[in-house]
């Protein structure tokens, strides 16, 4: 590679470190509020299928519960001195989320597991974010510069 090009790889790389970790947990509290704010305002979401595969109480009552648990894992995801929090609270998501897939193969997925529904796809979207949010989960012991703090 040219020396030249190696140069603006290494900052552009450089940029990425520095930034990318804070717009990602960003990125996804804002989703997460986003989303989350949909269920309780009556706009149909694919979370009915966890209101559901959760037989805690009536969908009508459990989507906008979902909602506003989508909300607050946002809200900790969005102030730092709440990730934990927030990780704990998409943990516990998670698990509805499994719970779908168990429960309900034949609304997750048209006859093979290699074929989600849109539910299903919905739900793998879940898994996803939740991988993503590990990473978060392995950034709350550094401090915002992101030096580990011991």
């Amino acid at each position: 590679m040219h020396p030249r090009l190696r140069q603006i790889d290494r900052r552009i790389g450089q940029w990425m470190e520095t930034y990318g970790h804070v717009a990602h947990r960003v990125a996804l509290g804002l989703l997460f509020v986003w989303f989350g704010l949909l269920k309780p305002f009556g706009y149909k979401t694919t979370t009915s299928l966890l209101a559901h595969t959760i037989y805690w109480g009536p969908p009508e009552v459990m989507v906008p519960v979902l909602g506003w648990w989508e909300v607050a894992i946002g809200v900790c995801l969005l102030w730092r001195p709440l990730n934990r929090l927030g990780l704990l609270l998409l943990t516990l998501r998670l698990c509805g989320t499994v719970l779908a897939f168990i429960l309900l193969p034949g609304t997750c997925f048209e006859g093979s597991v290699l074929v989600p529904t849109p539910e299903g796809q919905y739900l793998v979207k879940d898994l996803v974010l939740f991988t993503a949010a590990m990473i978060i989960g392995g950034t709350v012991h550094h401090d915002r510069v992101g030096r580990v703090i011991h």
